[in-house]
Protein backbone atom coordinates (compact mmCIF):
# COMPACT_ATOMS: atom_id res chain seq x y z
CA UNK A 1 0.00 0.00 0.00
CA UNK A 2 1.15 3.62 -0.79
CA UNK A 3 2.21 5.92 1.89
CA UNK A 4 2.71 3.36 4.80
CA UNK A 5 6.05 3.07 6.81
CA UNK A 6 5.78 -0.46 7.35
CA UNK A 7 10.05 -0.87 8.05
CA UNK A 8 12.28 1.64 8.97
CA UNK A 9 16.31 1.65 8.15
CA UNK A 10 17.92 4.13 10.01
CA UNK A 11 21.41 4.41 11.08
CA UNK A 12 22.07 6.88 13.97
CA UNK A 13 25.05 8.56 14.74
CA UNK A 14 26.75 6.21 17.53
CA UNK A 15 23.58 3.66 16.93
CA UNK A 16 24.66 0.35 19.26
CA UNK A 17 21.48 -1.82 17.76
CA UNK A 18 18.00 -2.02 16.31
CA UNK A 19 14.91 -4.31 16.88
CA UNK A 20 12.72 -4.61 14.62
CA UNK A 21 9.43 -5.31 16.29
CA UNK A 22 5.64 -6.72 15.26
CA UNK A 23 4.93 -3.06 15.42
CA UNK A 24 7.81 -0.90 16.39
CA UNK A 25 11.24 -0.25 15.32
CA UNK A 26 13.96 0.34 18.21
CA UNK A 27 17.02 2.00 17.84
CA UNK A 28 19.72 2.12 21.05
CA UNK A 29 21.39 4.73 21.25
CA UNK A 30 25.29 4.72 22.56
CA UNK A 31 23.38 1.76 25.01
CA UNK A 32 22.02 4.95 26.50
CA UNK A 33 18.50 6.56 24.36
CA UNK A 34 15.77 4.27 22.67
CA UNK A 35 14.48 6.01 19.66
CA UNK A 36 11.27 4.15 19.12
CA UNK A 37 9.30 4.45 15.95
CA UNK A 38 5.42 3.71 15.63
CA UNK A 39 5.21 2.27 12.49
CA UNK A 40 1.96 1.28 10.11
CA UNK A 41 2.65 -2.19 10.12
CA UNK A 42 -0.64 -4.50 11.67
CA UNK A 43 -0.16 -7.44 13.62
CA UNK A 44 -2.95 -10.12 14.34
CA UNK A 45 -2.63 -12.87 15.96
CA UNK A 46 1.05 -12.76 16.34
CA UNK A 47 1.25 -12.57 12.64
CA UNK A 48 2.70 -9.20 10.57
CA UNK A 49 0.14 -8.30 7.47
CA UNK A 50 1.77 -7.45 4.41
CA UNK A 51 0.32 -4.36 4.37
CA UNK A 52 0.29 -1.40 6.66
CA UNK A 53 -2.46 1.28 7.43
CA UNK A 54 -1.31 4.72 6.27
CA UNK A 55 -0.68 7.13 9.03
CA UNK A 56 -1.31 4.28 11.65
CA UNK A 57 2.34 4.88 13.27
CA UNK A 58 1.25 8.94 13.70
CA UNK A 59 -1.78 8.10 15.11
CA UNK A 60 -0.49 5.82 17.79
CA UNK A 61 2.32 8.44 18.87
CA UNK A 62 -0.82 11.35 18.77
CA UNK A 63 -2.43 9.00 21.47
CA UNK A 64 0.72 8.46 23.24
CA UNK A 65 1.61 11.57 23.78
CA UNK A 66 -1.91 13.05 25.05
CA UNK A 67 -2.14 10.62 27.47
CA UNK A 68 0.99 11.16 28.91
CA UNK A 69 0.73 14.93 29.06
CA UNK A 70 -2.83 14.60 30.51
CA UNK A 71 -1.35 12.21 33.43
CA UNK A 72 2.10 13.67 34.10
CA UNK A 73 0.85 15.43 37.01
CA UNK A 74 -0.40 11.86 38.72
CA UNK A 75 2.88 9.67 37.83
CA UNK A 76 6.23 10.88 36.22
CA UNK A 77 6.76 9.38 32.65
CA UNK A 78 8.00 9.85 29.57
Amino acid sequence: MKNTLTRTDYNFPEQTKVYHGKVRDVYTINNDLLVMIATDRISAFDVILPQGIPYKGQVLNQIASKFLDATADIVPNW
